[in-house]
């Protein structure tokens, strides 16, 4: 609370000084989207709750991950709780909860995996990036589905010159153990334009890092005649004990971008682009805080397993064919084409959670390792019509099909991915989607534009399959199901005088269970099973925002919006015994808010700027589990923060950001209340700093500190503690 106090102040201060309405803004040219209405329209004339991350921006900022870019952004929320080692970052949109419900674009084409509908961050480069799109509240009408939060869209380069460029650095942990030791970068790429028609773009990235010791090894009680065991409490307030931790956390990831683009003509082009990501993490070895009388360290025995956490992976591929040229009567026609393709996504799990049969003669080294490759194909094409002076009708249609396998086989040695010996368990499906679109942009007067759409998606899941080999029951195969839905929208967008901006819109969207949560079915070590449930029907939600933004005086502008989503057919796993669980339709939830943003520019060598956000969410239907009625939602902050400078002159840039998130839960009960341990999801309150400088025309170096204050905080995982990185980048 003290931290938001500070920061309201520091806004105040900000942007009603009145001493700063004597300065001057150079003109600037009009920022355009493509995200909210599928054509390029400027952001002050969007549909929508708009922000646009730019080059230069992404370039200040230099963020590892491409996640990164947007966690300043308001009513944004990035999760990523051990820098860029996380496997489990995602970004949600507006207290929506959850990866799979905000859809995730790049150049357009869908990144949402088919299997589970999440998004691996690892392996993609904020370098390639010219700018990301976001645009929240339901946009259903136009995507389909895994747009209920919004969508984001990562816009990559094409270059209009020959440019090459090579980035290297070095960074570390600023006490070693603390954070992500050792971490090495490099980029390089080369960009063209041939014959002022053929353009070209090609780009690889590699980095890693030694890591730091994220995962701690808890206890429910400390082994008697050992000393070493440090108290503690779980997230839910029962007393634990940390006995060691399992080793440092180490990660690489790599990325190869091509991408080019042939125009015939100022209004006709294809393009092709191919993006091969990468990453596996490990860990090295563990440590144990224990000791006998003698004062050896103790590993406990036969369970010396839960010091070992496994290996995993990734790769995969996208491939893009774009189209797009101009007809008769400026008739604009686009087509899109795009392969989606996970070879490998897998992980190790250890003797602690394997049965031993099956797994060699050492059953001290068993172990088995899951492996999922899934597929997604798509086709969109898309007509722009200009009718009469004050009407703008974009309409079309879409396909995606989507297929996904898991495999879970036993290991001889679970240090060994390759070492497989039987099949344990698999279960796939498949899915695929038809829809059409239309949006009508109505130009009621020149001040005042209407947009309506709608889209009618048909759903089909078929080829369900699951077999847990050797059980009663298994294997199964599962009947086809089909659904449809209708996604209407309509937003308007106001401009009564010519600083101010008023827009509202209300609409609706769904997401379809994905082929995980209709055919996986898991075991956990505890003996229960997690079971998916083929008869699942798609979750729908409805929402409304109507939003204003005020330029005051040069250089400074506000902006607030309030939001409201309210969610039924949410899917909810359901206790059917004490050891068997599913996933079913029962939940309903309501999720309000506001965003309030303020920026202050001094001509064009600092910015200031500060945005809260508040998200207030709660269950309002559970049939399955009554008692969870009235509290929040999974995965959602009451309150985000973000204030910050952007500083560049003479050669010298720097960026200072401040990021509060306050506390949220994972159990649908909250129960998961305690702060500071293992486990729990705490309010922090963090800033990043970066100083570079241009030191020739071609060369520019930078330093950078995460964490300046070296908060103590845990995102489940013990968080990143204060670290340092120095890179050089040459630019031709």
């Amino acid at each position: 609370m003290v931290c938001l106090t500070v920061f309201v102040i520091a806004l105040i201060l900000c942007c009603f000084n009145p001493a700063w309405a004597e300065l001057k803004e150079e003109a600037k040219l009009e920022e355009i989207v493509v995200t909210a209405t599928r054509t390029e329209t400027p952001v002050e004339s969007a549909p929508g709750s708009v922000s646009v991350v730019s080059r230069e921006k992404i370039e200040l900022k230099s963020p590892k991950t491409i996640d990164q870019t947007l966690n300043d952004v308001s009513g944004v929320f990035v999760r990523r709780s051990k820098g860029f080692m996380d496997t489990l970052s995602f970004i949600t949109l507006r207290g929506v909860p959850e990866q799979k419900r905000t859809l995730i674009l790049m150049d357009g084409v869908v990144l949402n995996n088919p299997y589970t509908g999440n998004v691996r961050m690892g392996g993609y480069y904020p370098e390639d990036l010219e700018r990301v799109e976001v645009v929240k509240g339901p946009f259903s009408s136009l995507y389909g589905g895994y747009a209920m939060g919004g969508v984001v869209n990562f816009i990559t380069k094409m270059p209009e010159k020959r440019e090459f460029t090579l980035k290297t650095g070095y960074g570390s942990s600023w006490e070693r153990g603390e954070a992500m030791d050792d971490t090495r970068r490099i980029y390089i790429s080369y960009g063209d334009k041939l014959w002022d028609k053929l353009s070209m773009f090609l780009s690889y990235g590699w980095q890693g890092t030694n890591g730091y010791s994220t995962d701690l090894n808890v206890r429910s009680s400390c082994p008697a005649g050992y000393s070493g065991c440090e108290k503690t409490k779980t997230r839910e307030g029962n007393t634990a004990y940390i006995v060691g931790d399992k080793g440092d956390n180490r990660w690489w990831d790599d990325g190869i971008n091509i991408k080019t683009q042939y125009e015939f003509t100022k209004d006709t082009k294809i393009n092709f682009s191919f993006m091969r990501n990468r990453y596996e993490y490990n860990y090295d070895e563990p440590h144990t805080h224990l000791k006998d009388a003698l004062g050896n360290l103790y590993y406990l025995g036969t369970s010396e397993y839960t010091f070992f956490p496994g290996a995993g992976g990734r790769i995969q591929n996208n491939y893009a064919l774009g189209f797009e040229t101009k007809l008769y009567r400026d008739i604009k026609i686009k087509l899109n084409l795009s392969y989606l393709d996970t070879e490998k996504d897998w992980y190790v799990t250890t003797s602690s959670q394997a049965t031993r049969f099956g797994c060699g003669s050492d059953p001290t080294k068993c172990g088995y390792v899951s492996n999922t490759p899934a597929k997604a194909y798509m086709a969109d094409l898309q007509f722009t019509l200009p009718i009469f002076n004050n009407q703008i009708l974009t309409f079309g249609g879409s396909f995606r099909k989507g297929y996904a396998n898991t495999e879970e086989e036993y290991l001889k040695d679970w240090r060994d991915e390759t070492s497989t010996t039987t099949l344990k368990y698999e279960s796939k499906g498949k899915d695929r989607t038809y829809a059409i679109f239309i949006q009508d942009e109505i130009m009621l007067l020149n001040n005042f534009t209407a947009y309506i759409g709608f889209r009618q998606d048909w759903w089909k899941t078929y080829d369900g399959f699951a077999n847990d080999v050797g059980k009663t029951g298994y294997p199964k195969d599962y009947p086809s199901k089909t659904a449809s839905s209708f996604s209407p929208k309509f937003a308007l967008v106001y401009k009564p005088f010519e600083m101010t901006t008023l827009r509202g819109s209300i609409g609706k969207a769904f997401r379809p269970p994905t082929v995980y949560e209709l055919y996986r079915t898991w075991t956990s070590s505890t003996g229960t099973t997690y079971a998916g449930n083929p008869a699942l029907e798609p979750e729908k939600v409805i929402s409304w925002d109507i939003g204003i933004e005020q330029k005051l005086w040069k250089g400074a502008k506000v902006s607030l919006t309030y939001f409201e989503n309210y969610i039924k057919d949410l899917i909810y796993r359901k206790r059917v015994t004490s050891t068997y669980q599913e996933l079913v339709n029962v939940g309903k939830a309501e999720s309000r808010g506001i965003e309030l943003e303020i920026e202050q520019r001094f001509e064009k060598w600092l910015r200031l700027f500060g945005n809260i956000t508040y998200t207030d969410s709660e269950i309002k239907e559970n049939e399955v589990k009554p008692e969870t009625v009235g509290y929040r939602l999974t995965y959602t902050p009451l309150w985000r923060a973000n204030i910050g400078a952007e500083f560049e002159k003479s050669g010298f840039s720097a960026i200072i950001v401040g990021r509060y998130v306050g506390k949220w839960y994972s159990t649908d009960d909250n129960s998961d209340y305690v702060k500071n341990v293992y486990g729990s999801y705490d309010p922090y309150f963090v800033v990043d700093g970066k100083i570079a400088y241009q030191f020739t025309k071609f060369a520019k170096l930078s330093f950078s500190v995460d964490n300046i204050f070296d908060r103590k905080y845990y995102q489940y995982y013990r968080a990143p503690g204060r670290s340092w990185f120095t890179e050089l980048t040459l630019k031709f």
